[in-house]
């Protein structure tokens, strides 16, 4: 296998496909489709080697069955919508192609993130003789594969797994999320949750908050929110008993977030304006700046990791395991800021892992349920680089304080 379709040409798919450009002893042809071919086109002249663009309507499954005849990929790495993951799903289906996206599949209409769509085409895709690798980008995606490496090397048993991710960085702007805003804006409205015990455990949005202290950044309110990786992890982590994920959020953004709500800006269901039905989260979309022209001049870090609680040969243990990633590194390799290149480098070395033979199998998986240590091996090379910190209860006092 060594050819490759990416659709999707936004910020992360940007870093997708000029990754894949670099690495061309891998893969040997790299396509790249989206909705809005200036974009490709705009993508393609930073690649550091020729790739071959097209145009495709991602939620018209016989287009992208079309271009999937043409193209000839062995695999389809999806970096368009969440709400595209099943037309594209279908498309693999039938042309017999194998699958990979970076986030969960989510209905328009409902702000669900939930895989209950993705898994059943387990069997489908098994019959097909087909792959499919779900949720490969950082969190989902390498967040998960830091549990698995955890649980296969670190500990003999992991009770407890708080992932954390912090955006310390800072763009200049008045108020821009840093991917899709849609996305962002409905996850972070959305309830919370966590599992504890063998339960789903609801919360008010954002009513949880704690100081989390983040390597290369330190101290920093952290909320906790609901994260898809959570549901696929209570299924594949032995022993588990309680799974909580913790994000950052500005003043400033809690303060813009609390005044969209209010004046009815986050809403996803249609509202008539002079006659004509109008979204109101899709249209605040339009007024916001694109995550893609946020890079240059964005200074700061994000902090992304795991802590796990648990024993090992008898003992106690807290690690982290965690990746720290620069503004403007990435910007200057790629042209994007931190939060895209840490969720476009993932399916990257993710495909070379199915390319390579590390990543096998005929249904669709979880990155948790595949082999950890041949990913942690490569993705230090492709930028992402991994470290491992022993933690006292001390080193995050707040954090273990908060009884859920």
């Amino acid at each position: 296998m060594d050819s490759v379709l990416i659709i999707g040409a936004g910020a992360a798919g940007s870093v997708t496909a000029q990754k894949c450009a670099m690495n061309r002893d891998v893969f040997k042809k790299v396509h790249l489709a989206s909705r809005r071919i200036a974009s490709c086109e705009a993508i393609a002249k930073r690649c550091k080697t020729p790739i071959e663009i097209s145009q495709v309507d991602a939620d018209d499954v016989k287009a992208t069955v079309k271009l999937i005849k043409k193209v000839k990929p062995d695999l389809l790495i999806n970096m368009a919508l969440p709400y595209q993951d099943l037309p594209i799903m279908d498309a693999c289906l039938e042309t017999g192609v194998h699958y990979m996206d970076t986030a969960n599949y989510e209905p328009r209409d409902e702000a669900k993130f939930t895989y209950k769509w993705q898994w059943p085409y387990h069997s489908k895709y098994k019959a097909k003789g087909i792959m499919g690798v779900l949720g490969c980008g950082f969190d989902p995606g390498q967040s998960n594969i830091y549990c698995a490496y955890a649980q296969e090397f670190l500990f003999d048993e992991i009770e407890t797994i708080d992932i954390i991710d912090c955006n310390a960085g800072s763009h200049g702007k008045a108020f821009a999320t840093n991917f899709n805003p849609e996305i962002n804006l409905r996850e972070v409205t959305q309830r919370g949750k966590y599992w504890k015990d063998g339960k789903w455990i609801e919360i008010d949005p954002l009513s949880i908050s704690c100081m989390i202290d983040y390597p290369e950044v330190g101290p920093t309110k952290s909320y906790l929110i609901y994260h898809e990786e959570e549901e696929s992890l209570v299924k594949h982590i032995k022993g588990l008993k309680q799974i909580r994920f913790w994000m950052t959020f500005s003043d400033n953004y809690i303060k813009h977030l609390d005044v969209l709500q209010n004046v009815g800006m986050t809403r996803i269901d249609p509202v008539m304006y002079k006659g004509h039905p109008v979204i109101p989260m899709e249209f605040l979309k339009e007024l916001l700046p694109p995550p893609s022209s946020l890079g240059k001049g964005y200074t700061g870090k994000t902090s992304i990791g795991c802590i796990f609680r648990g024993t090992k040969n008898g003992k106690k243990k807290i690690i982290m395991i965690y990746n720290v990633c620069d503004h403007a590194h990435c910007y200057k390799e790629t042209g994007a800021q931190a939060v895209s290149y840490t969720t476009g480098v993932p399916p990257v070395v993710g495909a070379m892992m199915m390319f390579k033979g590390h990543w096998t199998g005929k249904g669709v998986f979880n990155v948790e349920q595949l082999p950890s240590k041949p990913f942690m091996d490569e993705i230090g090379k492709q930028g992402l680089p991994w470290h491992i910190k022993e933690l006292k209860v001390a080193d995050q006092a707040d954090l273990f304080k908060v009884k859920t």
